[in-house]
Order: C-alpha cells, then structure tokens, then sequence
C-alpha cells in the first residue's frame, strides 16, 4: 500500500469555538499552520484545527455552514447532558437504563476525548465497558447478563454485577539492556445480582478521543477494501483485511454488506450505526435501530419507558452530527529535526503498513468540506491479527479474538493534556507509547521487533513523533 504524504500549500486552520462547547479555563489560540510540511500537520485536512490545551478535542470543523454549526450545537448538548430515569419533567432526556454503564455520551467521552480502565475497586463511569459471553459460546450473550455488562443501576433496580480488574505485571529489556514493564488487565465480575455467572469471556474496553469521525466514515468502502491484503500476497507479513457488516442503520439487512470501520472491532459502518449501538448498550435508551431494553427476560426487571423509542431519530442524526463534525488537531513540531527522524523510524519500522498515513474521502458525506479530500489518521481502518498478548479470545460477529481495527494515531499526544491519563489500547492497559508499542504481536511483531531494538535516542525520537500527532 502506498503511504506517501502529499506535499500541497497549507491553507491556515483557525479554530472555530462553539459557545456550547468553549471553557473559561481551556482558551484556545489559533494559529496559522504553515511552513514546507503544513500539508502533513494538517492532520484532517480542511477539518484541522490548531489547538493543543484541553479544549483540542471538541472544536467543530471550521467552514461549517450556520446550520451546520446550529446543529452541531444541538449534538453537543444531547452529547454532555446526563439522561434520566423515566418519566421525569425532563421531557425528551428521560429512559436511562434500567441498567446502564454510563448515563451520558460524554462519561465515556469526557472532553470528547479517551476513557480509562478502573484503577482502584468501586470505579464507575470513567469511559469503559466489559462485553461477557459464556466460555463454551465464543462471542454469544450471556442468557441472563446479555452481551454488555451493566455496572450501574436506576433507582429500585440492582446493578449486574461490579467490575474489578487485576494488574498483571510483566518484564523485559530493550536491546540495548534498559529495561521495561507491562501491564496486563485482567478483569473479573463480582456480587452478580441475577443468578450465576458461570465460566465467562470478558472483554475490557476503553472509549477512544472521537475527533475526525466524519472524515473516517466519508471514505469510500472500496478505498478501505483495496487497502486489505487478507492472504498477505506481498508476503510483508501483514495481512489486514475489511470488517463487513451485513446489517443497516435500522437492523434490516442492507442491500449488500458494508465496511465496518468505528468500534474496536470495527462493529459499524456509519456514525448513526455508532451511536445507536452505543445509546442502547451503554446507556439503555431504545433507538430505531434498538427497539427492545438491554436487559434480558431472565433478568425479570419491570421499568417505566421513555418512549418509544426513547431517542428518537432527529437527536441521533444530531448526535452523529456532532461527531461527525469534530476537528482534528494539528500535528504540534511538525519539520523539527527530532519529529521528523521519528517519522522516517515509524515508516522504517514497517508501523506504516497497518497506520497509513493518508487516506482519501469519497464523495457522500453529507458534509460537504468533508468530500473528496486528502487526511492522515494514521490508520487503514482494517482488522489486524495483533497475537496472544492483546487478545480478548472473544468473537465479534467476523473478528476473531485476536483481530483489532487499527486505531487512529491522530490526537494520541494531545490524550494527557485533554483526559488527564497516558491509557491506550483497547483496554488501557499500556500507561506510555512506548508500552502500547510493545504489546503489539502477530502482525504486528516485526514492527514492534525493529522498534526494541533501536537505539534509546531512535525510540525517544520515534515517541516524539507519535506524541506530535
């Protein structure tokens, strides 16, 4: 696959506020991106902004029309609003569970930005969820807990179950003798409130920064399939290859299937299908897409509704909207002398196979500055097998347990400033990038291979690369 950079004349990023979204203690300066490499520190392209304090993240794209900008408004107050229970006089923000894992988009998105795991016993609502399946049914729901473990509650009604998790610690050294530790997490469930759990599979996941949504959904399906090398032909050892979802926004069956490209796993094709699946399985609220309660028959629970559906389809289309049109920041240092050694170690290493550098949007986005234009997220949008060491060993519909989307790169340098925490991967489990870099294995292991052996000046030139975008 090609990973050129184009090389264009910058056009300045101005950050554009929204007053829903601005911060009396989170200013925002913008600044013009310019100089030889401007195209590259543009990282989304006509979407980049220049922001690096705790704001970064929840910037609208700027040239978005007044509607536009309107309903991106109206998104981010549905976005960081707290549902409630039903009824409520809170009309048209009421339906939350009976059994939730968050009771906003925003508990798991604070700041627009990444969740983290559970550090300490108790911990709920910082951006995870744990999915379970029974052992012997790789990747089915649970018959009584369901899919998605549900760790809070309305008034009146018992949580699922408490989530703990422990650290498994790990060491090693780098070929040059300095030494490392990894963190596994391992987590478990306790005081389950409707019957035995029994022998469990159990997922961790953390919420990712949401930024750049809708550059990711605007890319053609035949773009991401031609990047997939499912038999690796060119024999380089990396054979991703395309998630497809049989299913359409409203759960009938498409007209064909469609390329899956946000979640984890890649589970949706679109930001609609995103934010219902997300409405319904950690929130609680029914949507068009999901129409019945999360909890389970077995479960006998007897809660008022808040309509139905709960979220109608005008707040999930705002909804999408909102994270359709959140800008991406621009690289930070981008022509230094140490970024850009860093660059040329990250393709050297072969890191640019599974995060390509640019990619290149259709023409159906319903945003027209998102059509037809050229980004670097950072990612091929594929699965990847990534060995034993990051494997949930739990099917997601095609994905097997060892199989991850390749996360975006683009904000990872900005996850402190905005959340607070250095977390990353899919579970937060690597507290630094040099962490999350080693636990890479499968596909992956030549990469991680090339990267521990460098030098200590090579690794600290390659993170400062990874931490400008």
């Amino acid at each position: 696959m090609s990973v050129a950079l184009a090389a264009a004349a910058a056009v300045a990023a101005i950050s554009l506020r929204s007053p829903a979204t601005a911060r009396a203690d989170a200013p925002t300066v913008a600044r013009p991106i310019d100089g030889p490499v401007a195209d590259r520190a543009r990282l989304g392209g006509p979407a980049t902004v220049s922001a690096d304090g705790p704001n970064a993240f929840s910037l609208p794209i700027p040239g978005l029309t007044r509607e536009e900008r309107r309903a991106f408004s109206v998104g981010n107050s549905f976005f960081r609003d707290n549902w409630v229970a039903a009824p409520a006089s809170a009309e048209g923000r009421d339906g939350l569970g009976p059994l939730f894992a968050a009771n906003s988009c925003s508990a798991c998105h604070q700041e627009d930005g990444r969740g983290r795991p559970p550090l300490v016993a108790g911990e709920v609502g910082l951006g995870w969820v744990v999915f379970a399946s029974p052992r012997d049914a790789d990747g089915e729901p649970h018959p009584v807990y369901g899919a998605q473990v549900q760790d809070q509650a309305i008034a009146g009604v018992r949580p699922e179950a408490r989530v703990a998790v422990e650290p498994v610690e790990t060491r090693g050294a780098f070929a040059d003798g300095a030494g490392y530790a990894l963190l596994r997490l391992v987590p478990r469930l306790e005081e389950p409130a409707y019957g035995p759990l029994g022998e469990l599979r159990l997922s961790l996941r953390v919420g990712p920064q949401l930024i750049g949504g809708g550059l990711l959904e605007a890319v053609d399906d035949a773009t991401i399939l031609a990047l997939a090398d499912p038999d690796d032909r060119d024999g380089d050892g990396v054979s991703g290859r395309a998630r497809l979802v049989p299913r359409d926004a409203r759960g009938g069956v498409a007209p064909a299937p469609r390329v899956g490209r946000f979640g984890w796993k890649a589970g949706q094709p679109t930001l609609d299908d995103q934010v219902m699946a997300a409405l319904a399985g950690d929130m609680g609220l029914t949507n068009p897409a999901h129409r019945a309660e999360s909890h389970t028959a077995a479960q006998a629970i007897d809660a008022p509704s808040g309509g139905d559906p709960e979220v109608d389809a005008h707040k999930v289309a705002r909804l999408a909207h909102y994270c359709r049109t959140l800008a991406v920041p621009a690289q930070r240092g981008a022509g230094t002398p140490e970024v850009e050694r860093g660059r040329a170690l990250f393709a050297d290493a072969g890191c640019a196979k599974c995060h390509a550098p640019t990619l290149r949007t259709g023409d159906a986005s319903p945003i027209a500055l998102l059509r037809g234009v050229e980004f670097h997220p950072f990612t091929d949008l594929l699965l990847h097998d990534m060995g034993d060491g990051l494997a949930d060993d739990r099917r997601e519909g095609d994905a097997t347990g060892r199989e991850w989307r390749t996360p975006p790169l683009w904000g990872i340098g900005l996850i402190e400033t905005v959340n607070g925490h250095t977390r990353l991967l899919h579970d937060g489990r690597a507290r630094s990038i040099e962490e999350a870099v080693l636990w890479h294995g499968g596909e992956a292991q030549r990469a991680r291979d090339r990267f521990a052996a460098m030098t200590a000046a090579d690794r600290a030139a390659l993170v400062a690369f990874l931490r400008s975008l």
